[in-house]
């Protein structure tokens, strides 16, 4: 029997997949709010690195409080130019002495932007098109000694708050999910008139599924207005084409849909962000931590990016929930959906949440308490293991949006 706190019960309501309206949206990584949510991560996992480097382990600091502030362009066919750069800021906390040594944190976070945005974004030139500055404050008192327990295996836990998780994804998700990584990955390479700016929006009705894509197209590959309407064409097919192997469901795809080709007026963009065209961005206003925005199902509001691996519970507990979820549904046959709740208190230790709620729902024949001890089982091993969160995000083995 587990001396944790964890409850299993059949869902409330309806499984997402069986409602007759589903949401769902995604931020592509060149999204404004992405961009923040990337540059926070990538800032963190260098901090949390250089302080084990430099120290042994890792010390306190978040950088989930990351800004963007839109420039201005003037694209145009063959090449335009950035006419006012994109303004990021990086402000958080962090600690910058240690037991009389000072590490320079405002210069790892720096480098560390540099180097994300090098190799995410080509078509955006450090420095000139993009302005990055570090604010980076001392964290306060009472959060510091409840983040350095010394002695404790496991960390105690930085606030009261909660993670939530599911598994697995509908048919609709998975579409969502898996169209912007196509577009901004392998497939993007073949195409690079498509941008690093890519937002999907899914919705079903029933059992037909709309999937609208705004694409940033990058104008230096774009000759003409034929070309564009090419380019737009070649996205609807190629979403199409996944879209199909995914489901059996009716499917219709729309791409750039306020494109006015009389007017002229088109997403092309110089440098395949609308964050060059006055769309700004924070960390935390887009995508939660499983990738998605999904209104059908219950979410944590916490910012996963930028938050500390240790113990800060909007981190580890929204990528713990997940990956229990994950693992539930993997290793137990009968289960159609999974929804996992963890709770915390400050304070107490990260393994023990205050409440670990598992809620399901199970194919028929099924029933909940039939397989009730062998998700708690799987619940119990996972927060016993709580811990390999921390090393996994700042190995960048986990994506925090």
């Amino acid at each position: 029997m587990t001396a944790r706190n964890i409850r299993v019960e059949p869902v409330v309501g309806r499984a997402v997949e069986d409602q007759e309206v589903e949401i769902v949206e995604r931020k592509g990584l060149g999204h404004p709010d992405s961009i923040c949510d990337g540059i926070a991560e990538h800032v963190s996992q260098a901090l949390a690195r250089e302080y084990l480097d430099r120290i042994g382990k890792v010390l306190h600091y978040n950088t989930d409080e990351t800004q963007l502030v839109a420039g201005s362009s003037a694209p145009a066919f063959e090449g335009g130019e950035v006419t006012e750069p994109i303004y990021l800021l990086i402000t958080g906390r962090a600690t910058k002495t240690y037991q009389g040594q000072k590490i320079p944190a405002e210069t790892i976070a720096l480098r560390a932007a540099r180097e994300y945005l090098t190799e995410q974004f080509p078509y955006l030139d450090f420095g000139t098109e993009v302005i990055v500055d570090v604010k980076l404050g001392e964290g306060s008192g009472d959060l510091q000694e409840v983040f350095s327990e010394d002695g404790a295996t496991v960390p105690m836990a930085n606030d009261t708050s909660f993670g939530v998780g599911h598994a697995p994804l509908t048919e609709t998700e998975r579409i969502v999910l898996e169209t912007e990584r196509r577009l901004n990955g392998a497939h993007s390479d073949e195409h690079p008139v498509v941008g690093r700016d890519v937002k999907v929006m899914g919705k079903r009705e029933s059992d037909e599924i709309d999937v609208t894509v705004a694409v940033a197209m990058v104008d230096r590959y774009v000759e003409d207005l034929e070309a564009y309407d090419a380019a737009v064409e070649g996205v609807r097919e190629s979403v199409h084409e996944l879209a199909e192997g995914i489901t059996d469901r009716d499917v219709n795809v729309h791409v750039n849909t306020a494109d006015d080709y009389e007017e002229g007026s088109i997403y092309l963009t110089t440098t395949g962000t609308s964050a060059e065209q006055g769309d700004d961005g924070s960390v935390g206003r887009g995508n939660r931590a499983n990738g998605l925005i999904t209104p059908n199902r219950s979410m944590s509001m916490e910012a996963t990016s930028g938050k500390n691996p240790v113990n800060h519970i909007g981190k580890i507990y929204n990528l713990l929930s997940t990956d229990i979820a994950e693992s539930v549904v993997e290793e137990i046959d009968g289960i159609r959906e999974i929804r996992i709740r963890l709770l915390s208190q400050i304070g107490q230790p990260i393994d023990k949440p205050h409440v670990a709620d598992a809620s399901l729902v199970t194919e028929e024949g099924v029933a909940v308490a039939d397989i009730e001890d062998e998700v708690t089982r799987i619940i119990d091993q996972e927060l016993a293991d709580v811990t390999s969160i921390t090393e996994r995000v700042i190995d960048g083995e986990l994506s925090t949006f």
